[in-house]
């Protein structure tokens, strides 16, 4: 399995970087693409891509396909956050920019986020 951070570093925005690890470790389909605009907090410095892409990641293992059934993937989108909130204080790719956190490392740690709080469903 390729760490997001390695697909980032081969050109790859945040998002994609995850979406493309994850349908590689655990053979899903989830089109990178969807990752293609939210890179760089979706260009203007706002919601980091990675967290967006782990949120959407769970959302596609775990959301609903119509609006009779529980949403339950609210459940795991605010795991993730609070996950990213709990260790860098913040999801917004300006401040983690300002706090000296790196790309692969957000990148990286929401991955982890993202599979940590799917293995626990």
């Amino acid at each position: 399995m390729t760490k997001p951070s390695i697909y980032h570093s081969q050109g790859y925005n945040c998002a994609e970087a995850i979406i493309k690890s994850y349908n590689e470790e655990f053979n899903t389909n989830i089109p990178v693409a969807l990752g293609s605009g939210m890179g760089t907090g979706m260009t203007v410095g706002s919601l980091c891509g990675a967290v967006n892409a782990a949120v959407l990641v769970a959302s596609f293992i775990k959301g609903r396909e119509n609006s009779d059934s529980p949403n339950e993937a609210r459940k795991y989108s605010k795991e993730i956050m609070n996950k990213v909130r709990e260790q860098y204080n913040t999801e917004l790719c300006a401040n983690l920019k300002s706090n000296k956190v790196s790309c692969g490392e957000i990148i990286d740690f929401s991955y982890n986020a993202l599979k940590e709080v799917l293995k626990n469903a």
